[in-house]
């Protein structure tokens, strides 16, 4: 996933200039269909199967993104000689004050963006939820998501929103800090649900957003370079964030305080300029 991940948002860039903002959006819509049937499907797998045969058919349908990515060529089939010292990463772009404001506040944000998703089953169960119920949580924001990203690509097109799309980038951060910090209130069902809804739209905006305003950054010639780099700081966020959010959970006995202890990162939008 991490090797064909990079490069199709690259292709995206290549291929699509004035429509890239939805572009990115349906692609993007990817991700949530999968997650809104994952849990039930996973169900469904490890019953019929168990968790090896599971996995195996799991494996099956990640092969066919070697089909997605065998359909994909150059636009320009024309053979070019390659540049001679072009270099596979280029650190130049950190010259750039809006890149370092961007990867940071990309690294704030990814700290907590997972944490949910993480532990929203658990927290569920914790409040006495049934389990199938529980896991229909997932369901839930995926579901939403999916409608997400599409329409906030859509809107991010629109030529009076996509000169101020890093603004848009910045309430969807804003919108989604908040909403974490807000799902401590949710104490039954009910209130996990609205949290869902509310998370499932603020995820789908910052899943539509995030690589156009880095486009829009740094320019279609760095993007590559700019792409990998900030993957691989996101990469040190994600592995701190989730677990220290257990652990709060672990000495608390509250994933509540899991949800709510990450969002400060909506506070840093200031690179929106």
């Amino acid at each position: 996933m991490a090797l064909n991940f990079q490069p199709s948002l690259i292709m995206l860039g290549t291929y699509f200039d004035k429509r890239r903002p939805l572009a990115n959006g349906l692609a993007a819509a990817g991700s949530p269909v999968f997650l809104s049937s994952l849990s039930p499907l996973g169900q469904v797998l490890l019953e019929k199967f168990g968790w090896r045969g599971g996995f195996l058919i799991m494996g099956g349908l990640l092969l066919n993104c070697c089909t997605c990515g065998a359909v994909m060529r150059p636009l320009d089939m024309a053979k070019k000689k390659p540049k001679k010292g072009k270099k596979l990463l280029d650190f130049s772009i950190f010259s750039n004050r809006g890149f370092i404001i961007y990867t940071i506040s990309k690294f704030i944000l990814v700290l907590g963006l997972f944490v949910p998703p993480i532990l929203l089953v658990n927290y569920a169960k914790d409040t006495g939820v049934p389990d199938t119920e529980a896991a229909f949580l997932l369901s839930i924001i995926g579901f939403i998501d999916i409608f997400a990203r599409p329409a906030c690509g859509m809107v991010a097109g629109l030529k009076w929103v996509r000169p101020h799309v890093a603004y848009l980038f910045s309430f969807a951060m804003l919108f989604n800090g908040l909403t974490d910090i807000c799902s401590a209130r949710a104490s039954n069902y009910t209130g996990l649900v609205i949290f869902c809804v509310f998370f499932g739209i603020s995820y789908g905006m910052v899943g539509a957003l995030q690589f156009e305003v880095l486009m829009a950054i740094i320019g279609s010639q760095k993007f590559s370079s700019a792409i990998g780099l900030v993957l691989l700081i996101e990469a040190f966020a994600v592995l701190i964030g989730p677990p220290s959010a257990g652990r709060s959970r672990a000495a608390k006995q509250n994933t509540g305080v899991g949800f709510a202890s990450i969002p400060w990162y909506c506070r840093y939008r200031g690179w929106a300029k």
